[in-house]
């Protein structure tokens, strides 16, 4: 059904080009707008014959008394997918109306058409938006969410899986961007929308670890030209009920992924998201007394030999110094904490305690 908005939308741009009165009618001939506003309002008997019968009407001299608040012109059905939504009116003569009058026809179903699509659009977008809040509240799955879900078509089989893209102005993004990240997934398995003012959510199912990455790299390919995007990725679940748990993870990676990295998975940060829930009174008491003793160059170091995987080739190269004298750093880090570096056990207990030392 055309609503008044929209129909007085369509007599606004269409007699512009024109340049002669166009009525709009719902499919009762109710007019819904007019170039002659005195008409607004009125039953159109013509176009309530053209709404029962879907045939055009021409009125003319000849026969305007057998149709009540009409003048002559040309009356004619509009379709949106094949349905009848309304009718629209042209006055003039038949010599005057006949070379144009299917070229408006066609023009005023394009309109509606490109109206209905984007308030179907904006409606799923709302829809999408609503069931994630849903999702992510604490509680059972209602049915209502299953309904909602299923009216999507989406795709409710397992492992399930949230993304989030983050960046400082989300606004600006074209609706057609989110379109080409949801297509880079399969057919209904992605819900996609806005889960704050500068986030976007993306609730996978039915998830291909083996292709994951590769797409999660497509997305940050297509937002390339914003240097401000981070997309953190949380953990799987099984049923989709445990999505906050993914949403959760999801934020965390995003919260205390590497700074220099803009793609951030939960798996690879969990000990340190773990970490930062410990209190601040415990978290300094054992930096301090694992760290005591060293000074900020030998905690340096010790930080780049576990950025480099305890490889001390590669350590010396990141730090720029030869490879004994690293070996000698780390002989002195022994001496003062009592604790190898070299050692597994030691070695987690200091990557523990300067990732402390930075909460």
């Amino acid at each position: 059904m055309i609503t008044k908005k929209l129909a007085e939308e369509i007599v606004q741009q269409t007699m512009v080009r024109l340049n002669r009165n166009l009525n709009v009618m719902d499919t009762n001939g109710m007019i819904l707008a007019s170039g002659e506003a005195e008409r607004i309002d009125r039953i159109h008997e013509g176009a309530a014959y053209v709404a029962k019968t879907k045939v055009p009407l021409w009125i003319t001299d000849d026969n305007m008394k057998d149709w009540h608040g009409t003048k002559p012109g040309v009356n004619m059905p509009v379709y949106y997918k094949e349905q009848l939504v309304g009718v629209i009116g042209i006055t003039g003569t038949h010599d005057e109306l006949k070379d144009v009058a299917t070229l408006v026809q066609l023009t005023t179903e394009m309109m509606i058409h490109q109206s209905f699509i984007t308030s179907e659009v904006e409606w799923k977008r709302k829809m999408k938006e609503l069931i994630f809040e849903e999702l992510i509240e604490i509680g059972p799955l209602s049915t209502i969410v299953v309904d909602r879900l299923s009216a999507l078509n989406f795709k409710m089989t397992g492992p399930f899986l949230t993304i989030l893209v983050q960046t400082k102005d989300l606004q600006q993004f074209p609706l057609r961007l989110t379109e080409s990240i949801e297509e880079l997934f399969e057919r209904k398995t992605a819900l996609l929308g806005h889960s704050q003012f500068n986030q976007l959510f993306i609730v996978l199912s039915d998830v291909k670890s083996s292709v994951l990455e590769r797409k999660i790299m497509k997305i940050h390919q297509l937002l390339h030209t914003d240097h401000s995007v981070e997309i953190g990725v949380g953990l799987y679940v099984e049923d989709l009920k445990d999505i906050k748990h993914s949403y959760e993870t999801a934020k965390l990676a995003l919260t205390y992924g590497n700074a220099h990295e803009s793609i951030h998975y939960y798996d690879a940060i969990e000990l340190i998201a773990l970490l930062k829930t410990v209190s601040a009174p415990m978290k300094e008491r054992l930096s301090k007394r694992v760290l005591a003793g060293l000074n900020d160059q030998l905690i340096d170091t010790l930080e780049a030999f576990f950025e480099n995987d305890m490889v001390i080739g590669s350590t010396a190269d990141a730090l720029t110094i030869h490879r004994h004298t690293l070996t000698y750093r780390l002989r002195k880090v022994k001496e003062l904490t009592t604790l190898d570096p070299v050692r597994f056990q030691d070695a987690l207990l200091f990557y523990i305690a300067i990732i402390l030392r930075k909460a």
